[in-house]
C-alpha cells in the first residue's frame, strides 16, 4: 500500500435483579447524560449545518469515556475534525453505553439529535420499521461473534441440550438473530425454551445463582468462561460466517441526502481508520485499544475468528454477503413480530460514498486481492 490514509423487582428480588436493575438504572442515566451534551439537531433542507453529530458505543476507562472500534480511532486522528472545521462545521460525538445503545441511538435519530452512528444490524432495522429514515453508509468490519454460555454443573453438549432450560437472551439485540438461526438450524423453536430477557451486563450473577441456564452474549460470554462462571458451549465460529452479528455506520437519511459532501467526508474517516486498522503493524494498537475499559486483551484475540484475516476483518465491501445479512434480519424482524412492516433492506444499504471514498483515497488497491466473497464463508 503505498499511501497510509491515517498518519498516528421488589425488595426480595433476587440478587441478579438487584444487579439488573441497578446497571440499568446506571446506563440510563450514562446514556441520558450523554444526550444533554449534543447541540440541537441541525437543520436540513437547505439551512447550513453547524455540527455534525455521531453516536458510538464508549465504556468507561481512566475516567474517561473511551469510543470502541474506527470511532476511537478517528478521535485519535484528528482528520474529520480538521476537514470540517476548514467548511465551518463543528464535530460531536456522543458516547453511548452497551447496555441501551440500540434503543438510545434510535431515539437519537428519531429526534434528529444525530447525525450517525456506529451501531449494530438489529436496532437499525427495528428503527428503520418504526418509521425512522436510514441509511447504511459505510459497512464497518465483518460481523462479531456470538456465544452461548452454560452455567457450571450443566451437562450440555449441543443447543438440543438446553431444551426445556432457561436461557438469558436480550431480546431485540443483534446477537438475537444468530441465536435464531441456531434454532432453525437444529429444528428447535423459541418456545423450546423459556427465555429470560436481561441485560447482558446482568447475566453472569443470574448464571452463578443458577437462576439461568444458559445466556446468549457476545465477546464477554468469553469473559464469562474465563472467569469460571461457566462454559461456551457454542459460538458463531462453529457457523457459517454471515450468521454474525454486523454493526456498520449508519446515517439519518434526510441529512445524507441533504448534505452529501459532509457525509462524504465522514464516510472517508471512517474508510481511513478502517485501511489503518487492517494494516498487520497496527494490529497490536487495534487491539490494546479494544481492550480499554472493556475486555482483557487475551479476550480480545480470542474473540478473532481466525477463518477471517486481519485485512480482511474491514472490508467496506457492499458485496452479496452484507445484502443477505440485511435481507435476513428484515425478514426475521417481521416474523418474530418485532416489527409491524418489513423493511426493504436493499432501499436501505448506500454504496455510493465508499465507492467514492475507496477511489478518491486510492484505497481500493488495498483490499484488491480480497475476494469480495470471502465473507460469506462456510461453517
Amino acid at each position: 500500500m503505498s499511501k497510509t490514509p491515517i498518519g498516528f423487582e421488589p425488595p426480595r428480588a433476587q440478587a441478579w435483579q438487584r444487579k439488573l436493575l441497578l446497571a440499568l438504572a446506571a446506563a440510563a442515566v450514562l446514556g441520558l447524560g450523554a444526550w444533554q451534551w449534543l447541540r440541537p439537531a441541525a437543520a436540513s433542507g437547505g439551512n447550513a449545518v453547524r455540527t455534525v453529530n455521531i453516536a458510538a458505543i464508549a465504556h468507561p476507562f481512566q475516567g474517561q469515556q473511551i469510543y470502541s472500534g474506527l470511532t476511537g480511532v478517528i478521535i485519535r486522528d484528528g482528520w474529520l475534525k480538521a476537514e470540517l472545521a476548514k467548511r465551518g462545521v463543528e464535530l460531536a460525538f456522543t458516547p453511548v453505553p452497551t447496555a441501551v445503545g440500540g434503543p438510545l441511538i434510535n431515539e437519537g435519530f428519531s429526534g434528529k439529535r444525530i447525525d450517525f452512528a456506529s451501531y449494530g444490524d438489529f436496532p437499525a432495522v427495528i428503527a428503520v420499521a418504526g418509521g425512522v429514515p436510514l441509511k447504511l453508509v459505510a459497512p464497518l468490519a465483518q460481523g462479531q461473534e456470538t456465544y452461548i454460555v452454560v452455567r457450571n454443573g450443566l451437562q450440555a453438549a449441543s443447543i438440543a441440550d438446553l431444551k426445556g432450560k432457561r436461557i438469558a437472551l436480550h431480546r431485540g439485540r443483534p446477537w438475537e438473530l444468530p441465536f435464531s438461526k441456531l434454532l432453525d438450524a437444529n429444528g428447535l423453536k423459541f418456545s423450546d425454551f423459556t427465555i429470560v430477557n436481561i441485560n447482558p451486563s446482568a447475566t453472569p450473577a443470574a448464571l452463578s445463582s443458577g437462576s439461568v441456564d444458559a445466556a446468549v452474549l457476545l465477546a464477554d460470554g468469553l469473559l464469562a468462561q474465563e472467569r469460571g462462571i461457566g462454559k461456551i458451549l457454542w459460538s458463531t465460529k462453529q457457523a457459517p460466517r454471515d450468521w454474525k452479528m454486523r454493526a456498520e455506520l449508519f446515517g439519518r437519511a434526510d441529512f445524507v441526502n441533504d448534505n452529501p459532501q459532509l457525509t462524504q467526508l465522514v464516510v472517508d474517516a471512517y474508510l481511513r481508520a478502517a485501511a489503518w486498522s487492517a494494516q498487520d503493524a497496527n494490529r497490536d494498537q487495534v487491539i490494546k485499544d479494544s481492550s480499554r475499559g472493556s475486555l482483557p486483551i487475551n479476550v480480545v484475540v480470542n474473540d478473532l475468528d481466525p477463518r477471517i484475516s486481519w485485512r480482511d476483518r474491514y472490508l467496506p465491501y457492499y458485496d452479496d454477503a452484507l445484502r443477505s445479512h440485511y435481507r435476513s434480519v428484515t425478514e426475521y424482524a417481521l416474523k418474530r413480530g418485532l416489527v409491524r412492516e418489513k423493511v426493504d433492506a436493499d432501499a436501505l444499504l448506500d454504496d455510493r460514498f465508499v465507492q467514492q471514498g475507496l477511489k478518491d483515497l486510492d484505497l481500493a488497491k488495498f483490499w484488491s486481492a480480497a475476494e469480495p466473497a470471502a465473507a460469506q464463508g462456510n461453517s
